[in-house]
């Protein structure tokens, strides 16, 4: 599992470009899910080999009048106490503000590492006038440029050093189910209808649950850990922006997991956030299975299924090979249907074609349908191979590995689902030189 490393400072001194930088910096697996409310972002990144997933808070404004700064405020407050390190940017072009104090006041207080950035130095002047920042008591700080990325490698450096060793959890090798979804969707009684009993405490309020917890569950001759992203919570205790912390609660559980179970609610529809929590598990490579909870309530009719399920699939493309299972929590509908699907997907995941079956298979469609020429240049693709690791990924061998586009790409991922059923698992696709 990777840290979580949050950016905070007041608006307008550069998080925004400053995250942008980071995740770019990673070529493999770069996901960058834009914010559920106003400037707030996920992504993931890496660097020196040490991987770490980015939280970009929106400004900070203590005491605000505005609503929405309001709201922001929590959200910074939570990114801390989340957050296994923390950025705290600042503006060379404004100098210190009451704002930066009302910051620094803060994080004085945290016992985590805390790394001040003087933003926007990119002259010799500027590099002066940043002295003043160590007005805020936090020590050393870090000047940079982050529309260049001036000075940003040496913060790097610093920050990998810092950031604590995960440790890795090597009790039971159990596949991990993560029930994940926006708060209130039904994810608690999801898991309790399995089950046969109260194990999580279910209230109208959205978002009692906080810590993950791990429910050991045997169903079709098959035992697996179905994990609620969250936990118990007295309702006196909600009281954050559980939108956001069920985000960053998704976060860590999809990491941790083999499948994930999303879980939406069918009067709300796939909104902004359930389309975040879907991009987060397919660009970690997660399996996954959609859930459709609370059918009973909609008012349908023979066709209205289909017609659901299309249109989420229109806004999932163009990973459209995703089971999607309708369910009510309340009635028990189709709620062992929902695991025998995430079990399917599972084994899925964990298929293993072997290399002279790929090759009988997919060489003569190559043959038939080879890639485009590309100025004046022959594509001919060799070998194919499954590589070894968790979920499935295959190499193409090739002469003119460059060559090969996107929509190709797509066409041999449609051929190996066609093939060999990869429903619910994201694919990946890569071109080699032979």
């Amino acid at each position: 599992m990777s840290n979580i490393v949050a950016i905070v400072g007041r608006p307008n001194v550069g998080k925004s470009t400053f995250f942008n930088r980071l995740i770019q910096r990673r070529e493999a697996i770069v996901d960058a899910v834009s914010g559920v409310t106003r400037d707030r972002h996920y992504g993931k990144s890496d660097w020196n080999g040490k991987e770490f997933s980015l939280i970009d808070t929106g400004g900070y404004v203590l005491g605000s009048d505005d609503v929405f700064e309001a709201e922001i405020d929590k959200q910074v407050e939570l990114a801390i106490d989340e957050a296994d390190a923390i950025i705290f940017m600042v503006d060379v072009e404004n100098g210190v503000t009451g704002m930066d104090e009302d910051v620094a006041n803060l994080l004085r207080k945290v016992n985590k590492p805390v790394f001040l950035v003087v933003n926007k130095v990119d002259n010799a002047k500027r590099s002066e006038d940043a002295v003043e920042f160590y007005s805020l008591g936090l020590g050393e700080y870090y000047s940079i440029a982050s529309i260049n990325g001036s000075g940003t490698g040496e913060l790097l450096d610093a920050l990998v050093d810092a950031l604590p060793e995960k440790e890795e959890v090597e009790e039971e090798e159990l596949p991990r189910f993560a029930v994940v979804g926006r708060p209130n969707a039904g994810k608690s009684s999801f898991i309790n209808a399995l089950i046969g009993e109260d194990r999580y405490i279910v209230t109208d309020i959205a978002g009692t649950t906080r810590d993950s917890i791990d429910t050991k569950y045997n169903r079709f001759g098959f035992e697996f850990n179905l994990v609620d992203t969250a936990g118990i919570r007295r309702k006196s205790k909600v009281k954050e922006d559980l939108e956001f912390y069920s985000v960053m609660r998704s976060v860590r559980a999809i990491e941790h997991a083999d499948v994930c179970l999303l879980v939406l609610d069918a009067t709300r529809g796939f909104d902004g956030q359930v389309q975040n929590i879907f991009w987060l598990a397919e660009r970690n490579r997660k399996g996954i299975v959609i859930l459709v909870n609370k059918w009973d309530l909609v008012e349908k009719d023979h066709k209205s299924m289909k017609a659901y399920e299309k249109a989420i699939k229109k806004q999932i493309e163009p990973f459209t090979d995703v089971p999607i299972v309708f369910i009510s929590v309340l009635s028990k509908q189709r709620i062992f249907k929902a695991i025998e699907t995430a079990v399917e997907v599972y084994k899925n995941r964990s298929k293993k074609i072997k290399t002279s079956k790929l090759n009988d298979v997919l060489l003569p469609i190559i043959e038939n349908y080879p890639p485009p020429a590309y100025k004046a240049k022959f594509v001919k693709i060799k070998y194919i191979m499954q590589l070894p690791t968790p979920q499935p990924q295959f190499a193409f061998f090739c002469n003119l590995p460059q060559y090969i586009k996107d929509p190709y790409r797509r066409f041999l991922e449609n051929k190996l689902r066609e093939h060999f059923d990869f429903t619910g698992v994201p694919i990946s696709v890569y071109m080699r030189k032979k």
